[in-house]
């Protein structure tokens, strides 16, 4: 089996993990932070909003079961991407609707997706999501990993 990697922010990263963690043919999914300009930085450090980081999902695929073009969709429709750093009750560029791509492929497929869907209407404001090229992913502190699933719940009570 050939897996891939795709990383997604939307909001808080525990209930990002817990969407993608339960979709068909993702294999595993890890929290963590990336596009900032510290090196292993900490949840603390990530929370002052001056390290550049999104809170983020690197998800494991088999792209034989689930495309990355359905990956897409998961994420589209599981955050609000017309909001500027802010999920909810959530503040900051910690918190940015962000796609990171790993491929030219997946930074075609990425813009195409959100050029669709931004014209479809379904949104009444433009869509904000940044999509960059992946860098350094650092993997969050271990109590951060299926935060939701330890606990027997499967959505943020916020």
């Amino acid at each position: 089996m050939q897996t891939q990697k795709a990383t997604f922010g939307a909001g808080c990263f525990w209930q990002v993990e817990e969407t993608f963690r339960t979709a068909p043919g993702v294999i595993a999914t890890a929290c963590g932070y990336l596009g900032g300009n510290l090196e292993n930085p900490t949840y603390q450090d990530v929370c002052t909003d001056e390290t550049g980081h999104a809170e983020v999902v690197e998800v494991e695929y088999d792209p034989s079961i689930v495309s990355y073009d359905e990956l897409l969709d998961i994420f589209w429709n599981n955050h609000n991407p017309t909001t500027i750093n802010r999920q909810g009750p959530d503040i900051g560029t910690q918190y940015r609707s962000a796609i990171f791509f790993h491929s030219p492929e997946q930074e075609a497929i990425a813009r195409a997706s959100k050029s669709k869907l931004d014209a479809s209407g379904k949104f009444k404001k433009p869509i904000v999501t940044e999509i960059t090229q992946a860098s350094t992913f650092w993997q969050a502190e271990e109590y951060h990993q299926k935060y939701l699933y330890k606990r027997g719940i499967t959505h943020c009570h916020v």
